[in-house]
Parts: structure tokens; C-alpha cells; sequence
């Protein structure tokens, strides 16, 4: 018998990861998130203060307890489709979100398309075309020092760029943390905010995106208001922002916006040392049971040179398709990415190969 004290925290990662329901007993694995992954067992973990206990389930094994009852439900339960504009993202299978950035200071591609809002446009379109299924347009570099952007300014580098990708039909969201911008981006076409400050920087953001009910992308950062590079000072990193998620997403909610359109970031180099980085990405399948589609944005970030001989950005490639097949691997459902052709193909190849699967041998 497990011991489940009321006062503990619980908290249910899918693993033993299957490749097809077929052969298996009724019951006896799961679907994740309504996707294309199988599981057959969980990792429970009982924390208790500063005591954490595992134990290792089968799928139907799991103790009857309200409260596992209502995280597995999250973790199996579809997440349902973006309806952007004219556009329909399914969220079955990952999908590739493109990163546009109009900065002159980004850490991998400032300044391409500074100043040349055509140019920038043709950009998206041409990530649309090579398998991206949203273009992520941002006006300001988030990377460690960068230095803060008027808002004036971020707003005449996004919308030119934003209403010529809307007009073709383009799905768009607008990377801000800035209220202000994401009314202008809106107006001008865009259909999702995507702020690593997860509407905590600016006062009036959660209102804006309440009003517009638009999807929006929740980043986690140990200190959103103020840049979110600060110190992280987790106990255990992968239940600490997993909980920072699950609370944020419930304010959200109770401000308005329908729990449908909230995606989740576990903002990978913000403000985490290697080592919590690398935990998150082998414990991603874990925010699963927050209930909300993930987002993974590790593209050429400083953990794959890190990881690599210290390869520059321009040089991460590799790296960065490793971690993008993670999150697919573990059921992430949007991969923001620089390198849109290389990672939709790779996604591709690794769809099929999950469909041969799924059908059998």
C-alpha cells in the first residue's frame, strides 16, 4: 500500500513509452495528451517538505485517489485545436512554431530582418512554406543583458511585418511582454501572445489577452517582472516549475481566459544552470498533468553549445534537432524553433516512423 498523506504534493509522469496500443490488454496503456504516444506505466511522486518518494505504476495500478484521478484525467485528455484565424494548428502531433525576430540584438539572428519589414515578411512566408504552422514575431531581444526596448519601438518593428503575414493567412503569434504591443500585434493581425513573462511584467497584459480571448503561451522564468534571467533557488526544478505553471495557468483562468487556449513554457535558459535545463527537458513529459499544450523553445540556445564543445549559435544545429525530437518524444505539442526546414523535416520523418507504429507491423 502507497501512502498518499493529504498534506503531500502528488504529481504523475507518463513513462514506458510504447509504440502501439495494439497487442496490449484493455487498459493496460494509455494515450497521451490525445496525441500519437502510448505509455504504459507512471512515475508517482509523493513530496512531503523536503521528502520526495517514487514509486513506479503500471497504468492501472494507479492508487484510487481523487486526486491522481484528476492529474491523469489532464495528462490523457486531447488538447484541442488553435483556431487562428484561417488557419486550424491540430495539436495531436507537434507542430513547428518559426521564430521572426525583428531586434538588432537577439543571441542567434539579430538584426536579418531589422529595418526591412518586406524582407522579414518573406521570411514567415517562406517558414510557412518549409512546415512551420506558426510564425513567432518579436520586437525584443529576451536574451541574458539585453537591453530594454520602448515600446514605441518594438511596435513599429512587429506590425508591418505581422499584417503582411496576416494577409497572406499566415498563423502569427506576437512575442511580447508589453500590453501595449500585443494590442497594436492584434490589431494587426496576429492570433496568439507568446510572453515569457507570462502577463506578470506588464499590469494591463492579462486584461488585454482576457479581452481579446486569443491563445497565449505561458513562460516560466524565476523573475518575470523584472527580466527573467534572475536566480532560480529551486529546491527540486522540475516540481518547482511545474507548480509556478500550474498556479499561473489558474490565475489566468480565473481572469477571464478560457483554459482552452493556455499553452505552457517551461522556459529552458531562463534562468536555469545546465544541469536544471537538461532535468527539464527529461522530466518534460511530467507538465503533461498541468492539463495545457507545451511549448519547448530550446533552438540554439547556450545549453546545446554548453553540450558541444561551445559551438557558437550559428553552429547548433545538431543540438538543436536533438532537443527538438525530445519534446516529440515525450508529447510536446509546439517546437519554436530558427531552423524551420530542418526541424518540420525532421518532425515529418518522425511522424511517419510513429505511424508505421501505430498501425502495427
Amino acid at each position: 500500500m502507497i501512502a498518499l498523506p493529504a498534506s503531500a504534493r502528488l504529481y504523475l509522469r507518463p513513462t514506458q513509452f510504447v509504440d502501439s496500443p495494439i497487442g496490449h490488454p484493455d487498459g493496460a496503456v494509455a494515450r497521451l495528451a490525445g496525441g500519437l504516444l502510448w505509455f504504459a506505466a507512471w512515475e508517482l511522486s509523493v513530496v512531503e517538505g523536503a521528502s520526495i518518494t517514487r514509486h513506479h505504476l503500471p497504468v492501472a495500478a494507479l492508487p484510487d485517489d481523487p486526486r491522481l484521478a484528476a492529474i491523469a484525467a489532464r495528462v490523457t485528455a486531447p488538447r484541442g485545436a488553435l483556431q487562428l484565424g484561417e488557419r486550424v494548428v491540430r495539436l495531436d502531433q507537434p507542430q513547428v512554431m518559426g521564430i521572426l525576430n525583428m531586434t538588432p540584438d537577439s543571441f542567434s539572428d539579430g538584426g536579418r530582418h531589422l529595418d526591412d519589414p518586406a524582407a522579414a515578411a518573406q521570411a514567415g512566408f517562406d517558414m510557412g512554406v518549409h512546415g512551420a504552422a506558426i510564425i513567432d514575431v518579436g520586437g525584443e531581444s529576451t536574451r541574458p543583458g539585453a537591453a530594454e526596448v520602448w515600446e514605441g519601438d518594438e511596435i513599429a518593428r512587429v506590425v508591418p511585418v505581422i499584417e503582411q503575414l496576416a494577409r497572406s493567412g499566415t498563423a502569427v503569434s506576437i512575442d511580447t511582454r508589453r500590453a501595449g504591443v500585443m494590442e497594436a500585434a492584434l490589431a494587426a493581425g496576429a492570433h496568439v501572445v507568446n510572453d515569457v513573462a507570462a502577463l506578470l511584467y506588464d499590469p494591463r497584459a492579462l486584461d488585454v489577452v482576457a479581452k481579446a480571448q486569443c491563445p497565449v503561451v505561458l513562460m516560466h522564468s524565476p523573475d518575470p517582472e523584472a527580466g527573467g534571467h534572475g536566480e532560480g533557488g529551486y529546491q527540486h526544478v522540475l516540481f518547482d516549475v511545474y507548480n509556478w505553471l500550474e498556479k499561473r495557468v489558474d490565475a489566468v483562468v480565473a481572469a477571464g481566459v478560457d483554459r482552452s487556449r493556455i499553452l505552457i513554457d517551461p522556459g529552458i535558459g531562463f534562468g536555469k544552470s545546465l544541469q536544471e535545463n537538461c532535468a527539464l527537458l527529461n522530466g518534460l513529459a511530467l507538465f503533461h498533468g498541468i492539463g495545457s499544450a507545451i511549448v519547448l523553445g530550446a533552438s540554439r540556445k547556450r545549453m546545446v553549445g554548453a553540450l558541444s564543445n561551445e559551438a557558437p549559435a550559428s553552429e547548433r544545429l545538431g543540438g538543436s534537432l536533438t532537443l527538438a525530437l525530445k519534446g516529440a518524444d515525450l508529447g510536446v505539442q509546439l517546437i519554436r524553433v530558427h531552423d524551420v526546414f530542418e526541424t518540420a523535416q525532421a518532425v515529418r520523418v518522425w511522424r511517419g516512423l510513429r505511424d508505421v507504429a501505430l498501425v502495427g507491423r
